[in-house]
Parts: C-alpha cells; sequence; structure tokens
C-alpha cells in the first residue's frame, strides 16, 4: 500500500518528500542567446570552437541558473562583454534530436553595442569558446547559421523589429517531433518551419509564455 504524504506541519518529512516528487520530474536543457547589434544594426554572431559553423552569442544554463543570468555569464567570459538582458524575444521547443533530449532555447535582447565597444570586442583567450566574430547584416544572419537555429534567430529579429514599433509580444515556437503531445495540424503541403506556431504574449521588460502546442 503506498504511504500517504506527511504533513506540511512536520517541514522535515514534508520537505524530503517534495524532495522525493522533484528528483523525478523530467529536467530540461536550456539555453540562453542574444541578439546584440553595432550602430549600423548589423547583428553579432560567433564562431565557437566547439562545433562548426557560426551562432548568436550565448550558451546553456548551468544548473538552477535563469536563463538572463546564463545569457549574461555567457557573453562575459566568452567576449568580455556586459549586456543586459533586455526583452525577450523568442522561446523555442526544440524536440529531441540525435543524442540531444529536448531543450527550452530563449533569445533576448542585448541591446546595441557604441562604436568604441565593436573596436575592442574580440573573443576572450583564457575562455576559448569562441574563434571569430562577425557583425552581419540582419537579412543574412539566417544564410549563417544552421538550419536549426536560423527559423529561431528569424523570430527573434522579427520580434526586435516588432518591439521598436512598441507592438511586440514575445515569440513562441515548438518545431519538431513531440512524444506525447499531438502534433499541431499543419496545411497540406507545408513544413513544420513555415508553419511555427507564433504565440504574442503581453510586451514588457522579461516575458514569460503562457501554455505551448497542444
Amino acid at each position: 500500500m503506498k504511504s500517504s504524504a506527511p504533513s506540511p506541519a512536520d517541514p522535515e518529512a514534508w520537505n524530503a518528500y517534495l524532495a522525493e516528487g522533484n528528483a523525478r520530474q523530467a529536467r530540461k536543457r536550456v539555453s540562453a542567446d542574444a541578439i546584440v547589434r553595432d550602430p549600423e544594426g548589423r547583428v553579432l554572431l560567433v564562431k565557437p570552437t566547439y562545433k562548426p559553423g557560426w551562432d548568436l552569442p550565448g550558451g546553456m544554463a548551468e544548473e538552477n541558473e535563469a536563463p538572463e543570468d546564463a545569457v549574461r555569464r555567457e557573453l562575459a567570459e566568452e567576449l568580455g562583454l556586459e549586456v543586459s538582458a533586455r526583452r525577450l524575444l523568442v522561446v523555442d521547443w526544440v524536440a529531441p534530436h540525435g543524442p540531444w533530449d529536448d531543450q527550452l532555447a530563449f533569445i533576448f535582447d542585448g541591446g546595441t553595442l557604441d562604436g568604441v565597444r565593436v573596436d575592442r570586442l574580440q573573443p576572450q583567450e583564457d575562455d576559448g569558446e569562441v574563434a571569430e566574430i562577425a557583425f552581419v547584416l540582419p537579412g543574412q544572419v539566417t544564410t549563417w547559421l544552421s538550419e536549426r537555429a536560423g527559423p529561431r534567430c528569424a523570430a527573434a529579429l522579427g520580434g526586435w523589429t516588432r518591439a521598436a514599433r512598441s507592438i511586440c509580444g514575445t515569440a513562441y515556437r515548438s518545431v519538431g517531433k513531440r512524444g506525447r503531445n499531438p502534433a499541431r495540424r499543419m496545411p497540406a503541403g507545408s513544413s513544420p518551419v513555415d508553419t511555427a506556431p507564433w504565440e504574442r504574449h503581453r510586451p514588457g521588460p522579461l516575458l514569460v509564455c503562457e501554455g505551448g502546442p497542444g
């Protein structure tokens, strides 16, 4: 027979009971990147040393680290760059693929650097995770990125443009095979990237997506 839950009146037993449940729950991988621009509006991209191709600056969150803290830490470690994670532009649910479990990918507005900071910007040698940096025109960014990262970045750039016009909400994106979640209906002949669902939410300095695919 399954034992009943302890009473919250016994804090030690209650916390042990909650910790047991917490240990059984699924864990999500979390990444946090930033859209950072130069005075001409070009977008900062980085070329990592540990994988092929180019990417937005940022990286994976550490255990129990908030996404906005993760992106600030990653940019400081990799580029010596101090930025504020301003508006949340995109939350992307990335389906399991290859050896990887699913992931929540955040992209924040990292603001615009002045010319002096752009001229001084370079990879941090002691970190060693970035080989090169480049500032790329917004219309060309997706051609520099992988098939998985490109659509996510395009959604972030669209959110940044709407933010400048004060009509922006955060985009929620969900593409790929969903384990137990029912697949969202798509028009005949369309692809998951073509019909990525954008769910707009309240504008603000930090937005939380409420709900998801279903």
